[in-house]
């Protein structure tokens, strides 16, 4: 884990989801922990779309804690703000059970970078 992280529930030294430590921002990446892409390619924006809005301009406005984004490999990521399990504690924990029902890469991030 980097220094600046917080605890999360990814994966733990134990390779084992860890749901009971302090929750904490992080990012779903679109690889399974055997590395496989995971698919469809839009499940990142399907997943941020659940608790997405529809502007007065039709647009979809996506969550300022659930949002799609990109890795530096060029996979699919869904970047998930902390601030989400104090507002919803039940959509993070349902964002937190997609990844770990799909088997998906979870890393931990800092506030700063969320």
């Amino acid at each position: 884990m980097r220094p600046d992280a917080r605890p999360g529930p990814w994966i733990d030294n134990t390779n084992q989801y860890n749901m009971n430590q302090e929750t904490g921002s992080f990012i779903i990446i679109g690889a399974t922990r055997e590395g496989q892409v995971f698919r469809p390619s839009d499940w990142a924006d399907r997943l941020c779309g659940i608790m997405a809005t529809l502007g007065n301009d039709n647009r979809v406005k996506y969550s300022q804690f659930v949002r799609p984004g990109c890795s530096l490999t060029g996979l699919k990521t869904v970047i998930v703000d902390a601030r989400l399990h104090r507002a919803n504690p039940a959509a993070y924990q349902f964002v937190v059970e997609f990844a770990r029902s799909n088997n998906l890469q979870v890393e931990p991030i800092g506030d700063d970078q969320v």
